[in-house]
């Protein structure tokens, strides 16, 4: 079990590293392959401090199984998606600025790059039930209604919601939904955009792009720059 938390702890740290840190908030969960919940980040850390010490097996009720810390009290985020969802065995909840302003626009995503391939069409689903934390199961399974069959999903006034067939996948799923929605706002300030990829068009490149191999070449990628950032910062931690 000791490689599942370390990747989750890597997961951690590659959000923290392109940008997605938000202080102590924010958390990223794996699937238990033995079925009692999902191994998730301890709160009152800073994703880029997350270690594979710090991932808690937390149950379907919320209740700490395994390893030392609290749980995050959203913990129903990743509850109910996996319940709701069994292709589901990861999810990254965060809170991306350029992500998050761009859902209070409510226009749609549009395809103007790459990334955005990922997730339309069509369009990227929005949870408006509620901007504040999902802190209940009936919460959790309302998210999980909306987000649907989805990769992921924009939590209005909140933050996003990334899934997967494992951590790396979701966890790059995040960093790529930030991208595409920082261009499109880009686009916007400067009275556009004008022209994306037809619907057809961007599911081809969703395949040419994104294919399982390639998103864990990127995942590993993501890995060594976190290994090489990794020295600088533990030496400043311990002085």
């Amino acid at each position: 079990m000791s490689d599942l938390r370390e990747v989750v702890a890597l997961g951690c740290r590659i959000l923290a590293l392109e940008g997605q840190d938000d202080y102590i908030w924010g958390h990223v969960s794996a699937r238990d392959p033995d079925g009692r919940g999902v191994w998730m980040k301890a709160s009152g850390l800073w994703f880029e401090e997350v270690t594979a010490e710090d991932v808690l097996l937390v149950g379907w009720d919320g209740t700490v199984l395994a390893g030392s810390g609290k749980r995050h009290s959203e913990y129903p985020i990743h509850t109910e998606i996996m319940r709701a969802r069994p292709d589901v065995h990861a999810v990254v909840h965060s809170h991306p600025v350029h992500a998050l302003a761009f859902a209070s626009r409510g226009v749609p995503l549009r395809p103007i790059s790459h990334e955005v391939t990922v997730f339309v069409p069509p369009d990227v689903p929005r949870f408006t039930l509620t901007g504040d934390l999902i802190t209940t199961e009936e919460l959790g399974r309302a998210l999980a209604e909306a987000l649907g069959d989805r990769p992921a999903i924009f939590l209005v006034h909140h933050g996003i919601v990334t899934v997967g067939p494992d951590v790396p996948t979701a966890v790059f799923r995040a960093l790529l939904l930030e991208h595409g929605c920082r261009k499109q706002l880009l686009a916007m300030a400067a009275g556009g955009p004008q022209t994306w990829s037809s619907d057809e068009e961007a599911l081809v490149k969703r395949q040419h792009c994104y294919s399982a191999p390639q998103v864990h070449a990127a995942w590993e990628l993501l890995v060594r720059r976190v290994q090489r950032h990794a020295q600088p910062y533990r030496t400043s931690r311990t002085g």
